[in-house]
């Protein structure tokens, strides 16, 4: 599988393990940034991820950031990205299996390297279930973000 990571500054130390990691399991990856401790800005590196995804150079993605909250933000605004902050394999496994999620988003100061590892792998052995129900609330799903990805900027609950 073609696998994008990218982490924020507060991701990096994570970022190293999981690229072993994905070498090990036979995976292929391509590692959008960052590359040192520098501060960067978690939505630059969420958009890279996206972006790489829905341009075909990779089949999912692989976000870090300090609590992946913000990752995990940022690449949602892409139509057709399906991410899931997980912090742990069960939800690691049910966000493909039932939800279709194509980037994993993990908060390297949330979790350790032994438990991302886990939730990796299980993130990568996971695949959608297709079953009728599945598929019809994602079918749902990608509407809502059909007829809202067009709205005009600036449009958000705060400008009521």
């Amino acid at each position: 599988m073609r696998v994008v990571i990218g982490a924020d500054h507060a991701g990096f130390d994570l970022k190293a393990p999981i690229v072993s990691q994905l070498e090990a399991l036979g995976h292929t990856h391509l590692d959008v940034g960052t590359h040192n401790h520098d501060p960067v800005d978690y939505p630059d590196l969420a958009r890279e991820v996206a972006e790489a995804i829905l341009a075909g150079k990779a089949d999912v993605g692989i976000m870090l950031c300090g609590s992946g909250i913000g990752g995990c933000i940022a690449a949602n605004k892409f139509p057709g990205i399906r991410a899931g902050l997980c912090h742990d394999t069960f939800s690691s496994h049910q966000g493909v299996e039932d939800d279709a999620v194509n980037v994993l988003c993990l908060g390297a100061r949330v979790i350790g390297r032994a438990l991302a590892g886990e939730i990796v792998k299980t993130f990568l052995d996971a695949k959608f279930s297709g079953l009728e129900r599945h598929q019809r609330r994602l079918n749902k799903v990608t509407e809502i973000e059909r007829q809202f990805s067009t709205a005009p900027a600036g449009i958000n609950s705060s400008s009521k």
